[in-house]
């Protein structure tokens, strides 16, 4: 049934209620309808006169008369799959008159698809949300939205006049929060077609959950830092040691060459004397 099918229904039983037996003019409903694809329509033709001649309504497509008075006959119109043009036709007197009714067909949003690429995620990576409406028209009449638990994370109106049903696509990236883990992930897409003699129409995806992972440490690159550490302590040690050998070395010469001095000197008093 049609979203509006349950509006259908009260504007049959308002025509039951106040035109059964009643000679004064009946509701006849707005003429701009939506209707959607493969739906009906409840259709009240009503005379301006109170003894109309031929009250008839003119279309090609599957008709049935539900309910009929002298000014007025109620008709449902079944199987509309494409916009059309119903005539309501009456005489009144010798005046022939017409009553047109243009019916646009939608197609509403039926399938809501969200997916989260990838599924799991280390907290503060990037992860996207897509979300995919299955063959809808008109498009300028849906909004599509985004939700963590209650929460709107994105909300994007689609622009487009192509009339025939196309997808709607939205994607939104974000990063990951710890908190994300905790909470449904959802899309909702809504078709306003208040402005076209519609109503609201709404449907939200099933929830999916996103797994949230704690960051954990690269082993390539600790083995990496652990040789780096490893290279410098070798390095520092090498030149630590170089430093203390040649100290060493440099001690060693300078107390080779003072003993020697002193010999020398002992030697040349020791001559001196002898002399």
């Amino acid at each position: 049934m049609s979203p509006f099918g349950g509006w259908g229904m009260l504007t049959a039983f308002l025509v039951l209620l106040c035109c059964r037996g009643s000679r004064v003019k009946a509701f006849e409903g707005p003429e701009h309808l939506m209707v959607g694809s493969g739906e009906f329509q409840l259709i009240n033709c009503t005379a301006s006169c109170t003894d109309p001649k031929k009250l008839v309504l003119e279309t090609h497509l599957n008709k049935t008369l539900l309910d009929s008075q002298a000014q007025w006959k109620l008709f449902k119109v079944a199987n509309i799959s494409k916009d059309e043009k119903l005539l309501c036709s009456f005489t009144c007197g010798d005046r022939q008159e017409t009553k047109v009714f243009n019916i646009t067909v939608f197609y509403p949003p039926k399938q809501v698809l969200l997916t989260l690429w990838p599924t799991s995620v280390v907290i503060g990576t990037l992860f996207t949300i897509e979300c995919r409406v299955p063959a809808v028209a008109p498009l300028e009449g849906l909004t599509v939205t985004l939700l963590r638990g209650t929460e709107i994370l994105y909300n994007q109106t689609i622009v487009g006049t192509a009339p025939s049903p196309q997808d709607a696509l939205v994607s939104h990236n974000t990063t990951a929060h710890r908190e994300d883990g905790h909470h449904n992930f959802s899309c909702k897409a809504q078709m306003d077609l208040r402005s076209r003699g519609g109503g609201l129409v709404h449907r939200v995806s099933d929830p999916q959950r996103l797994e949230v992972k704690e960051p954990e440490p690269k082993t390539q690159m600790v083995i990496i830092i652990a040789v780096v550490i490893v290279l410098l302590l070798v390095f520092v040690t090498f030149v630590f040691l170089c430093f203390v050998f040649s100290q060493k070395w440099h001690r060693g010469r300078t107390g080779y060459y003072a003993v020697q001095d002193h010999w020398r000197r002992l030697i040349g008093s020791h001559r001196a004397q002898t002399l």
